[in-house]
């Protein structure tokens, strides 16, 4: 399935941003043009819920490339980003998952919980069971 999406999807150039704040992930994802991963563990988001919005995928799972992957193919049209704990881990996931081809793919500057992240600009939550 990993190997479709790289095929299928088109790989044009590599998006020239690699990050966007997250008032910007939260107003993109709102207007549908964005799909915001929340790639933390089920623990932090128990910790602090999920950004209102966001599909939980958790990056230490083995299928996590297979799921975003199926995600890519669900939604070819839209951007991808990544929110982690606090922007560290979803830039270096970004640029690996370039490295092997895919595209348009953000990280969320400042995660969850770091400077500036979703929790600092008091955007929405949902509660993970």
């Amino acid at each position: 399935m990993l190997a479709a999406a790289l095929v299928w999807f088109p790989g044009g150039a590599v998006a020239q941003t690699t990050s966007l704040s997250a008032r910007e992930a939260y107003d993109a994802a709102r207007t549908g043009t964005l799909l915001l991963l929340d790639i933390r563990t089920p623990e932090e988001w128990r910790d602090t819920g999920i950004p209102q919005g966001a599909i939980a995928l958790d990056v230490e799972t083995p299928a996590f490339e297979v799921r975003l992957a199926g995600q890519r193919l669900d939604h070819p049209r839209k951007r991808i980003a990544l929110i982690d704990r606090s922007g560290g881990l979803s830039a270096s996931i970004r640029t690996k998952l370039a490295g092997r081809g895919f595209r348009d793919i953000l990280a969320v500057r400042g995660g969850m919980l770091g400077p500036g992240g979703w929790l600092e600009q008091k955007l929405p939550v949902v509660a993970y069971p």
